[in-house]
């Protein structure tokens, strides 16, 4: 949409769009970059992106504020944002206590969105597939798989580790399927971001939010430049890389890895995942298999729902 034509209406629906990517960036095994896709506003996101170069500042040198603004599309990116960083801050606590209390029925949801997501993104392919596009496909697919499968580590943290780790994990933000916050998990960053959230540390929210800058700047251009001149390969290997999620999202899950939380409570870190019944063998616990199906359900229509509008209104 035309950024003049926008009202405040629009930048309202692009806030609570920016709430569920934020939303989506704190679960561990979930990608804002496919909350992004899903609402539609993924190609807008990854251009406003690649436009936030120091070239932008010649632009409002030269030629004054209101055509720089215009340049990094600035108002969708506050926007944006701004949903992102209230729902990291209003969310976090309120995901982190669905996922202990509930986590099958979270688990199921997130499945189903994914599910929907990878049939959407498949439409994109704008020619046949061809091997190539298979091959990238699979290894995407085993990408993530890969990482998911990953032991998790202990980093220290220090002010410019967690400028290293929002590097990382804003990257894996802009890709589908690729959480950032299961990243940080990896590094043994997630308690930490998620206690400098909660509490306010700002040293070390500041080396994060630079870092996320850095890598925003560095990898939206990236990612960019490959759709353009190799887009139906890339569209490909974003596709295997929601296939590979859904091993992340899978909700019955044997617990491998435990460590300590900031509180001093065991927290699984890495899990592998069995079928509903050898679940209730293992753990003991019900495997609430038919409202897993329901939740799973309800994401995959939330996914349909989104595009309909999306499709019928703009993708605004």
């Amino acid at each position: 949409m035309n950024q003049s034509k926008r009202t405040i209406k629009d930048y309202a629906v692009i806030t609570l769009k920016g709430m569920a990517m934020g939303a989506a960036d704190v679960v561990p095994g979930v990608s804002g970059g496919t909350i992004a896709f899903i609402t539609g506003i993924y190609d807008e996101f990854l251009g406003a992106l690649k436009n936030c170069t120091p070239a932008a500042l010649l632009i409002w040198k030269q030629k004054g504020f209101t055509v720089f603004w215009q340049h990094i599309n600035g108002s969708f990116l506050v926007a944006l944002f701004t949903g992102i960083l209230l729902s990291i801050k209003t969310f976090a606590a309120i995901i982190e206590h669905a996922l202990r209390a509930h986590p099958i029925w979270v688990w199921a949801f997130f499945f189903g969105l994914i599910i929907a997501s990878i049939v959407l993104l498949a439409r994109h392919m704008t020619q046949r597939w061809r091997v190539r596009d298979i091959v990238a496909l699979l290894l995407g697919a085993a990408l993530v798989a890969g990482i998911s499968l990953a032991a998790p580590t202990q980093l220290p943290g220090h002010w410019w580790v967690m400028f290293l780790g929002g590097f990382i994990a804003i990257c894996a933000m802009i890709l589908p399927g690729i959480s950032g916050s299961f990243l940080l998990l990896l590094m043994g960053l997630y308690p930490v971001f998620l206690g400098a959230v909660n509490h306010l540390e700002w040293d070390l929210l500041i080396s994060f939010g630079a870092g996320a800058v850095c890598g925003l700047m560095v990898f939206s251009r990236a990612l960019s430049w490959l759709l353009n001149h190799y887009h139906q390969v890339t569209v490909a290997t974003l596709t295997g890389f929601l296939v590979g999620s859904l091993n992340v999202t899978w909700p019955w899950k044997e617990p491998v890895v435990t460590m300590l939380n900031r509180h001093g409570e065991e927290v699984v870190v890495q899990s592998s995942n069995v079928l509903p019944a050898q679940f209730a063998t293992v753990t003991g616990q019900s495997p609430d298999t038919l409202l897993a199906i329901t939740f799973a359900i309800a994401g995959v229509m939330l996914v349909l729902i989104a595009e309909f509008f999306a499709s019928k209104f703009g993708k605004s």
